[in-house]
């Protein structure tokens, strides 16, 4: 039996309602909303003495289990369609008195004006708002005035909708501008399988006199799992805001019926501040053979991992799903602005959250674990925040890591994910002779992390390959003398200090064109100049284009001046796709300005990370074309890729002899007393590299 329109525009029509209500017969008709779900919001807004008045009611049962349930008697329906009207009033003469079914158009009512305490509308605001063409738009106008005029001022218009972009918007316009406190529930789902899968909303318009000029609109939200509104500045953040409950309600629809085959990333956010407090990814792996217990699991990420490759990138989550044996794991990653009362508080928090996104064939009461690294959601402490003018909001915090070991970074807001500089904090040492503590002294609190910078240890593994490639200078001896050194980028310090400590005859010039870093690095990681080094707050393409011109200008025999240059710059531009270093610093004009000042047996070390795989092919053939040898070595797990270039093709070695110059140079670094950590085997760091 077809009961739909054969357009839009018959949901106006008295005859489509006819015939529709004689076709359905007896049978109730609930486009969405039942009384349970919606009784929560009605509760609020609906009062037993309110005299109420339902527009559109057609056959819907709302009115009678309102009127059943003692919420309200005094209960008007209105409806243009004769044969449902006709079928209500049979329906409730004998059992409901004090409730009335009017054939009435609600573009024109006969009721005087102040009549109602609410006015109720179920579907139908849906119903007529179909398109935003002028007529109808105009029906929608005449309809809300009629509103308006029969409610007395304090009364509340309640709509209840599916909250289509347009017909919100609309509504929210409206009643806005005529000096209303708009205010939009969220109804909580029952749970059961729904006709629609889009929640549902109610409008509560509540109506106030008019004031002349420019009062302030009051718009707000009051989401299904929290009583108290929010308050949003605009009819655009409101309408905003419901969309993005209905994308939310799509996705756990799709999730709930079907795996995902590509992994899907949402914030869940502070009810308070609207700032993320959760960022969730959701992760399917179909190679896991299901069970009844391997089904679904939880992933707490600790405070401060979650930019490691094994939570941070999507190939490091499959596999970490994969690892935890579970066909759809959710990883929760958890943001510095937020206060976390520990993993129960968590799991209390995100438990009923987390199931909306179960997948198909979850058994229903399943116990679903939440997992962690060592059963516990780690540590961050923000040492300090500032914003530069060149680098914008950016933070200093120091972090857990496995173990027992610290780590300060400095994280730029923009691209909070990426860490821009990372340094190992010393545990601290007791003094010799120190006399133990005093029962009664406060003792330092376990998880309070220590302060002192490990100047010794390089964190990052592209570091540590930049340093490595450092034995292609140099003759047959390539032991560390009196190199003079280039560093573009200063971040928090490590890789110049590293070159200053332990290469003990250097010299070295840091070039930085943000002044705010080279505080941050003396400030928090340990960074300081002195006879051998120099920093130069400078732009990097500037610098280098001047040192270009002294050279020029130089005797013919004069020779160049640096030994090594290395590039660790990022891009301030997150719309390229190469992040480091800026697209201006692999342009030919100015490479060529580099291999002026580099010396003919020198080495240009450069870190780029680039996803466009055009780009990168671009800037290697660039990079080919300035200097005839480049070798190249990727860092795993990582997008960062070192290349190491030098002028003269004579200067080139194979794999072999590389591992040897760089076992030699190893050797020449490590002194008696100045500390070397295992992980710098520079023969391996050089293991995979190709030449080009």
């Amino acid at each position: 039996m077809d009961l739909l329109p054969r357009s839009p525009g018959e949901f106006g029509s008295s005859r489509y309602w006819d015939r529709f209500f004689r076709q359905r017969g007896q049978r109730p008709f609930e486009w969405y909303g039942a009384f349970p779900e919606l009784c929560p919001v009605l509760h609020k807004y609906v009062r037993p003495r309110d005299k109420v008045l339902v527009v559109g009611c057609g056959n819907s049962e709302l009115s009678e289990q309102m009127y059943d349930m003692g919420m309200c008697e005094d209960i008007v329906n209105i409806d243009i369609s004769d044969a449902v009207i006709r079928q209500m009033q049979e329906r409730s003469r004998s059992k409901r008195p004090k409730m009335s079914y009017l054939l009435m158009d609600m573009l024109q009512m006969d009721f005087p004006d102040a009549h109602f305490q609410v006015v109720l509308d179920k579907g139908t605001l849906d119903a007529v708002l179909t398109d935003e063409e002028e007529a109808t738009l105009a029906k929608v106008d005449k309809m809300f005035a009629e509103i308006s005029r029969v409610l007395q001022v304090g009364g509340r218009y309640l709509c209840v909708s599916l909250a289509q972009a347009h017909v919100l918007k609309k509504a929210v316009e409206y009643f806005s501008q005529e000096g209303w406190v708009v205010r939009v529930h969220q109804v909580a789902s029952s749970g059961d399988k729904q006709q629609f899968v889009l929640p549902i909303f109610v409008y509560v318009m509540t109506k106030f006199r008019k004031i002349p000029g420019s009062a302030p609109q009051i718009l707000e939200i009051c989401p299904e799992e929290q009583d108290k509104p929010m308050r949003v500045e605009s009819a655009e953040r409101l309408v905003a805001a419901v969309k993005d409950r209905q994308h939310y309600a799509l996705l756990c629809s799709q999730l709930s019926k079907t795996p995902c085959r590509e992994q899907v990333s949402l914030d869940l956010c502070d009810k308070e501040s609207g700032r993320p407090r959760y960022t969730l990814h959701v992760v399917d792996s179909p190679s896991v053979k299901p069970s009844r217990d391997n089904r679904f699991a939880i992933f707490i990420i600790p405070q401060g991992r979650e930019t490691e490759w094994l939570f941070g990138t999507e190939e490091g989550r499959r596999q970490l799903a994969a690892s935890a044996g579970f066909g759809r794991l959710v990883t929760v990653a958890l943001h510095r602005e937020q206060h976390y009362e520990g993993m129960a508080g968590i799991q209390a928090e995100l438990s009923g959250k987390v199931m909306e996104l179960a997948p198909p064939g979850l058994p229903a009461r399943q116990q679903v674990p939440f997992l962690s690294v060592g059963g516990d959601i780690g540590v961050r402490m923000v040492q300090h925040c500032d914003t530069s003018p060149l680098s914008g909001e950016y933070v200093v915090e120091d972090v857990k890591g496995d173990g027992t070991s610290y780590f300060r970074r400095l994280i730029f807001l923009s691209n909070r994910n990426v860490v821009q500089s990372e340094a190992r904090l010393l545990a601290p040492v007791p003094l010799s002779g120190q006399k133990k503590r005093r029962k009664d002294k406060k003792k330092a609190s376990p998880t309070e992390p220590p302060t002192a910078i490990d100047k010794s240890y390089l964190c990052c593994e592209h570091h540590k390959a930049m340093v490595a490639g450092l034995c292609l200078l140099g003759g047959p001896d390539p032991l560390p003398g009196d190199e003079a050194v280039l560093v573009v980028g200063l971040g928090g310090g490590s890789l110049p200090l590293f070159i200053h400590d332990y290469f003990s005859q250097a010299h070295v010039a840091v070039v930085e064109i943000d002044p705010s870093m080279l505080e941050v690095a003396t400030r928090w990681f340990g960074f300081s100049q002195g006879d051998r080094m120099r920093v130069h707050i400078s732009d990097g393409l500037d610098y280098v284009a001047k040192l270009a011109a002294e050279v020029f200008a130089l005797p013919p025999a004069a020779p160049a001046q640096y030994d090594a240059i290395m590039f660790d710059v990022d891009s301030k531009d997150l719309t390229v796709g190469m992040s480091c270093p800026p697209p201006a610093f692999v342009e030919k004009p100015f490479l060529q300005k580099v291999k002026t000042i580099l010396k003919p047996e020198g080495v240009f070390v450069l870190n780029l990370v680039c996803r466009d795989v055009r780009l990168k092919e671009s800037v290697l053939a660039t990079l080919r074309e300035v200097f005839p040898l480049l070798y190249t070595r990727r860092i795993e797990g990582e997008v960062n890729e070192i290349l190491f270039c030098q002028l003269s093709p004579e200067c080139r070695r194979d794999l072999t002899e590389l591992g040897a110059r760089a076992q030699a140079l190893e050797g020449g670094l490590r002194q008696p007393g100045r500390p070397w950590d295992s992980s710098y085997a520079l023969a391996d760091m050089l293991q995979a590299v190709k030449i080009l």
